[in-house]
Formats: C-alpha cells, structure tokens, sequence
C-alpha cells in the first residue's frame, strides 16, 4: 500500500514537472494559483491517479498491439505510447474540475518525457517487493 501511494507521489511530481516546464502542458487548478496550493496538490494528486489507472489498464494493450513498432525503432516508440497516454489522461481529465490541457502531440511528448524521467529516477528509491 506505501509502494501505492509513493508511486502516486512521483507521478504527481512528474505531472507537476511537466506542466511547470512544459510550454503547452497545463493543470486546470493551478492557472490561477501561485506556488504549491492545497488545491494545486490535490489536482496534482487526481491526475496522477488518473494516469496511474491509464498506465495500469490500457497500456499494456497498446504495448501488446504495437509491438512489431517497438521492436522495429528498438523501444523508441515507447515515448509516442506514454505521450498517447498521458493524452488519454487529458481527455479523460477533462471530465473533472482538475482537467489536464495539452496544447498538441509535441507537448504531451515533452511532458511524457519529462514523466518518464522523474519515473526512472525517483522510482530507483521506491522498492517494488522484488
């Protein structure tokens, strides 16, 4: 259960740092805040849940589907997946008073980026029970 909720803590950060870094990557609770605000945190907190649950259920299928791409570009095609991913969060997103903008294809590719980097390096601190 702790793993859980660390796991849902460094994609709130990832989330956080894409939209702090990411022109075109937007949180639909902070345009208006300034700094880290409860509200900030809590939006942060339902995104990162939201795309916990997308990467859980749907990426393993479009992983699966596209796998003759993945082999082809050695794994590269990897960052277009999370970047439809956290587009599929965005949409979904949308739907709640926490929505998640993205400006087009590029920027949900930079921000998935910057997702998966805060993943690898913050996720090397969470054990995994292996």
């Amino acid at each position: 259960m702790t793993s859980l909720i660390l796991r849902l803590v460094i994609n709130a950060v990832g989330l956080w740092l894409a939209a702090t870094l990411v022109n075109g990557v937007d949180i639909g609770a902070v345009e208006g805040d300034e700094g880290l605000t409860g509200r900030t945190i809590l939006a942060l907190l339902v995104l990162a849940l939201i795309f916990t649950i997308v990467n859980a259920l749907v990426k393993p299928f479009v992983k699966l589907l596209s796998l003759p791409l993945l082999i082809l570009t050695l794994g590269l095609f990897t960052l277009v997946i999370n970047a439809l991913m956290l587009w599929l969060t965005s949409w979904i997103s949308s739907f709640t008073d926490y929505g998640l903008t993205l400006s087009g294809f590029w920027a949900a590719v930079w921000g998935a980026l910057i997702i998966s980097i805060v993943n690898l390096v913050l996720g090397a601190f969470v054990p995994d029970g292996d």
